[in-house]
């Protein structure tokens, strides 16, 4: 009996250890499979965080600004740029009311309405929102704003429409002269002296209207991004061939100049025959232009450095600045009563151009003068240029 008691004992232990033993190995099985998932969701968690941050670093990097708003149009995230636009603080302005941050009475009235179908342009920007998701408890969905900045489309559209108002002017006043020498011609019976008179007069109108449309064209041109093939360019049968020119136009508007130029026979420069040509006649043209009845004008060449000198009326501190600005003209009075008709007949786009043609050749423009005691500009080339 004691016998039988004794192996009965045995096998119970036996078994309780063997269940024992089974269940470790289980919980240990449970523990290894637990724990590789939770390393695979870590992983998952953890590509998922890269993932987020590297989009939140992109929209971070973008030029507009982007702002993540709730149902109550409280900030929930903005990048930079937003924070920059509107004059917010990223960290310390989330959870608030993005209208009791941004003061301006049309934004709050863009968001009171709630029609967001267009942009809406303040200040200087452009904004719009859209709203994204399922609606909350009170009906109102997230939302996300996008925001740019339009200060330079609305800088360039202000200069558009300047340019088309002088263009229009400049455009407009030899017309009217024409159109008023016709008229006086077919109704009055002049002498033929009188008539070659208005002739002449309306052929000056022509040419000066064909100066402005060339030297638009010029210009229409050098806005041009593609670069002109460069070619290394005689720069003295050039200035020759400058120098002819303004002997000509002096003698045709009846002035006394003596011309000086000094420059290397073999001197040569890398860049466009045509637009070189065109800005340095630009600038010897316009010293004969601003010149008085006699004078002189000195053109040189020296290490990298082209000069013209002329011994005019000189340029107002002031309006230096603004000489290479399209159809600008310098104290147009001063012009009329110093110097003649021939100063104020150019077409206003001369030095636009020389300034065009230096930055499409690396170099840059420099403007010295006092008035009354005439003005030297200067290209200086890189001397890169030279080989």
């Amino acid at each position: 009996m004691l016998t039988e008691f004794l192996a009965l004992a045995f096998f119970a232990c036996l078994a309780l250890l063997l269940v024992s033993q089974w269940w470790r190995n289980r919980e240990k099985r449970l523990i290894q499979r637990h724990t590789s998932e939770i390393k695979a969701l870590n992983g998952r968690l953890s590509q998922s965080f890269v993932q987020l941050q590297a989009f939140l670093d992109a929209i971070q990097a973008s030029p507009n600004g982007v702002i993540f708003l709730d149902g109550q149009r409280r900030i929930k995230w903005c990048n930079v740029a937003a924070a920059n636009l509107l004059g917010l603080n990223s960290q310390r302005d989330i959870d608030q009311h993005i209208v009791h941050l941004v003061r301006n009475p049309k934004f709050q009235q863009y968001i009171a309405e709630q029609n967001f179908t267009s942009e809406l342009f303040f200040e200087d920007k452009a904004l719009q929102l859209y709203p994204y998701g399922n609606a909350d408890k009170n009906n109102s969905k997230n939302a996300l704003i996008l925001i740019r900045d339009v200060s330079a489309i609305a800088k360039a559209e202000t200069m558009r429409r300047d340019f088309v108002a002088n263009v229009s002017h400049e455009i407009r006043t030899p017309l009217t002269v024409i159109n008023g020498y016709i008229e006086t011609l077919q109704s009055l019976s002049l002498s033929h002296d009188e008539q070659q008179k208005y002739l002449h007069t309306m052929a000056a109108q022509g040419q000066r209207l064909d100066a402005i449309v060339t030297d638009l064209l010029t210009l229409s041109k050098l806005d041009d991004p593609v670069q002109p093939m460069h070619e290394m360019v005689d720069l003295h049968p050039l200035l020759m061939q400058c120098k002819n020119d303004a002997q000509a136009l002096a003698i045709t508007i009846k002035k006394d100049i003596n011309f000086n130029f000094d420059i290397e026979y073999d001197a040569k420069i890398r860049g466009s025959k045509t637009e070189l040509l065109s800005a340095i006649s630009n600038l010897i043209n316009n010293a004969v232009r601003y010149s008085y009845k006699s004078g002189s004008i000195s053109v040189i060449w020296n290490k990298f450095v082209l000069s013209v000198k002329d011994t005019g009326c000189g340029i107002a501190k002031e309006d230096i600045p603004r000489l290479t600005e399209r159809f600008y003209r310098a104290d147009k009075s001063r012009t009329r009563e110093q110097l003649d008709e021939s100063a104020s007949n150019g077409s206003g786009l001369g030095l636009a151009i020389v300034k065009h043609v230096a930055l499409r050749h690396g170099a840059t423009l420099e403007i010295e003068s006092t008035l009354g005691s005439g003005s030297t500009f200067k290209l200086h080339f890189q001397e890169s240029t030279q080989h």
